[in-house]
């Protein structure tokens, strides 16, 4: 007992349990601090990498944020474009519905007019047949007339330009029994007789084809129009 308690107290064996200790003391301290710069170094990377991680992800994020939006955008200025053009369209249909009118009420007018023109196109096709019919009997009488007037009255009929008949009364002046004596008569669009000129003139022509008018009595028309020449 009292010899360990010397080696205790032995300067030497002191200094060097002292030293040993101080040895394990920085050993240990050195391990632990390496250890705490290692987890801390680790540490550092982990943050770093989850930061790194973070950032990549945000940066990602707000790119398809910013993509969406931008689709978003096009897919609004779209609509507003429909709308406008829907407005535009409904704006638009008083007056499509009041073209649509007018046309249908020019349309229903032209039909009338068309109708009506028939209607007038086919009364005017049966007065030319009935006039053509007319004509046709009277150019008959005429052609008989013709015949006896031409041998008893000196009596010549020529057909001339513009569908006129021209009649020639000769044997009228017993000093010239060549002279010719004559008028021109046609069929108006009436179907009327017309005198169309008279040489020499005659006072009493008119009141001879109004005569002419009331009776259609074209032989006693033509006896008086020689009588009138020989007066």
């Amino acid at each position: 007992m009292v010899t360990g308690m010397a080696c205790i107290q032995d300067p030497d064996v002191v200094e060097h349990f002292s030293s040993k200790l101080e040895e394990i003391r920085s050993k240990l301290l050195s391990q632990a601090v390496g250890e705490m710069i290692d987890t801390e170094e680790e540490l550092r990377q982990a943050h770093r990498q989850f930061f790194k991680s973070v950032k990549d992800t945000c940066s990602k994020k707000c790119k398809e944020d910013e993509t969406m939006f931008e689709t978003f955008q096009v897919y609004r200025r779209d609509l507003e474009h429909i709308r406008a053009l829907i407005k535009e369209k409904q704006d638009r249909i008083p007056e499509t519905l009041s073209e649509l009118e007018e046309k249908e009420i020019q349309k229903e007018t032209m039909i009338r007019n068309i109708n009506r023109l028939k209607e007038g196109q086919a009364k005017k096709r049966e007065l030319i047949i009935s006039q053509n019919k007319a004509n046709k009997a009277r150019l008959k009488n005429l052609n008989k007339a013709k015949q006896v007037f031409q041998d008893w009255l000196g009596l010549e009929i020529r057909k001339i330009h513009g569908e006129k008949l021209q009649f020639v009364f000769r044997n009228i002046n017993h000093k010239d029994p060549e002279g010719a004596y004559t008028f021109i008569l046609r069929i108006n669009e009436e179907g009327s007789y017309e005198v169309v000129s008279c040489d020499p003139p005659l006072e009493n022509m008119a009141l001879l084809e109004r005569r002419l008018q009331e009776t259609k009595n074209f032989s006693a028309f033509l006896a008086n129009v020689r009588k009138e020449f020989s007066s």
